[in-house]
């Protein structure tokens, strides 16, 4: 991914396409992903995944039909069933014809965008994971409106933290994620039901429940967990009811499902990304900050380039003022030939160059000649002042804006947690503390039962008729020693001679 938009490859060329199209109404998936490869060369599969992905991170693409499920893994319908299209704030925040760069698509038959001005921070936002010639990056999405508040924070040069949210939830332990470049540990949400079930109600990054309740299953089969009956109520919410088994404690059976499950795992992050057009790896303060100097910038030559339009437009409007007003039109009667004509515009506009910020020239000459009668006929003084003045007084609201472009970034940012805020509220819960030490050999201390055939000396789990000797843990080790001094030392098997 590129830090300056936050996007790959094919994401970029999936929202042009969209932007190219859009007229605000739901477009069929085929059809987007046939307009994208006329920019991208890589088929046509990549580009609906890129699609569904997109719409399952909510940000950018609003889909309907079925995207599948990100919390059971089920797919998402072939793409002649499906529709998207971009959302609000893809629309507001990430396009400006103005400012962006184009370049030969790969067959030189079309442009596309090398860099979309995103002014919003897409990479940590969406998250991202990927490879590519000897690289790898792992990148965990996070929060919208904690990145805006840290961008704030950034232009006010106070300081600043940002921590991993995933949309499926969970429970992060974030003591080892050093800025971007350690790792996390995520559980699951598990909660207590009537006396002898259990709920997960939220997963880890990366599981589905059927990778979750898979994980449960081998567990059961290897008696590290007790539980008796699994059953999967996930729709539009996570839960998996656990039935527990006889004399099983629900506190107990939760630390063995961190411990032998799913239920917790740890993530590494690695960062790694194209800035300034090379590979290298960065912390996730540095992205933001990188996205934050951006933000800058966009916002610095979208005020410029304003300006230069509302310079264009008062003049425009001054000349059309004084051709009108001053009866200008009327010099053209007399005219032979269209050289004369545009001489004796140019000589009546002469005496009023003082008003004028630049000299006038032969394209000005031919939007007035252009000036239908009808227009001239209705011509409102008034209202053409007011909206001279009303120029005038945005030209000075931009130039204010520009001598101080920080604060009006960060009247910006406040504006975007206004209008997004609400609906991009933490998922994920931070962990007050790291996560403690699940004592696993305590847990499974009873878990195995060692018997003894003494007529035919052997010992072990699977002894049949024979005498327990004693219940204890997988982890364990059995020693063995002899008369004459020899010992020997093994892991519970299901038997063994001795």
């Amino acid at each position: 991914p590129t830090v300056e938009d936050g996007l790959k490859p094919v994401q970029r060329r999936i929202l042009h396409a969209l932007w190219e199209k859009d007229d605000g109404r739901l477009s069929k998936v085929a059809g987007v992903v046939g307009d994208t490869m006329h920019y991208h060369p890589h088929g046509d599969a990549s580009i609906y995944e890129a699609i569904v992905n997109l719409v399952n991170m909510r940000y950018l693409v609003e889909g309907q039909g079925n995207y599948g499920n990100i919390f059971t893994g089920h797919e998402a319908a072939a793409p002649r069933y499906i529709e998207c299209r971009l959302t609000e704030m893809a629309r507001r925040e990430i396009f400006d014809e103005k400012i962006t760069a184009f370049t030969p698509s790969y067959d030189g038959r079309n442009k596309e965008p090398i860099i979309l001005p995103a002014k919003v921070p897409i990479l940590l936002m969406m998250g991202v994971k990927g490879i590519a010639a000897g690289l790898s990056t792992e990148i965990f999405p996070h929060n919208f409106n904690e990145l805006v508040e840290a961008q704030i924070a950034i232009i006010q040069k106070k300081p600043f933290k940002v921590f991993p949210d995933f949309i499926t939830g969970g429970i992060v332990d974030v003591s080892e994620y050093a800025d971007g470049t350690g790792r996390i540990r995520v559980r699951s949400t598990i909660e207590p039901r009537d006396r002898n079930k259990l709920a997960i109600t939220s997963l880890p990054w990366g599981q589905t429940t059927e990778s979750l309740i898979s994980s449960i299953e081998d567990a059961i089969a290897k008696k590290k967990v007790q539980v008796r009956e699994i059953t999967d109520l996930t729709a539009e919410k996570v839960e998996i009811e656990l039935t527990l088994g006889v004399g099983a404690m629900q506190d107990k059976v939760t630390q063995a499902l961190y411990a032998f499950t799913n239920c917790e795992v740890s993530l590494s992050s690695r960062p790694v990304v194209l800035y300034r057009n090379r590979p290298c790896e960065m912390t996730v303060s540095q992205i933001l900050e990188a996205n934050t100097e951006l933000l800058l910038d966009i916002v610095r030559r979208q005020l410029e380039v304003r300006a230069g339009e509302l310079d264009n437009l008062f003049h425009d409007k001054t000349l059309e003022q004084i051709f009108i007003e001053e009866r200008i039109y009327k010099r053209i009667e007399e005219q032979e030939t269209y050289e004369a004509v545009q001489q004796a515009v140019l000589d009546g506009l002469a005496p009023f160059r003082p008003r004028f910020r630049r000299d006038i020239t032969l394209d000005d000459i031919e939007k007035l000649l252009q000036i239908r009668i009808r227009r001239i006929s209705r011509y409102d003084i008034e209202k053409n002042r007011r909206e001279i003045e009303g120029i005038l007084a945005e030209e000075a609201e931009v130039a204010d804006n520009l001598k101080h472009l920080r604060a009006y970034t960060v009247r910006y940012l406040e504006d975007l947690l206004k209008r997004y805020g609400r609906k991009f509220p933490r998922i994920s819960q931070i962990s007050e503390a790291p996560f403690g030490a699940i004592e696993v050999r305590a847990l499974t201390a009873s878990e195995l039962s060692i018997k003894i055939d003494r007529v035919n000396g052997y010992v072990g789990t699977d002894v049949r008729g024979g005498e327990e000797l004693f219940k204890c843990s997988s982890l364990d080790k059995l020693v063995f020693v002899w008369k004459d001094g020899r010992y020997k030392m093994t892991p519970p098997q299901d038997k063994i001679f001795v």
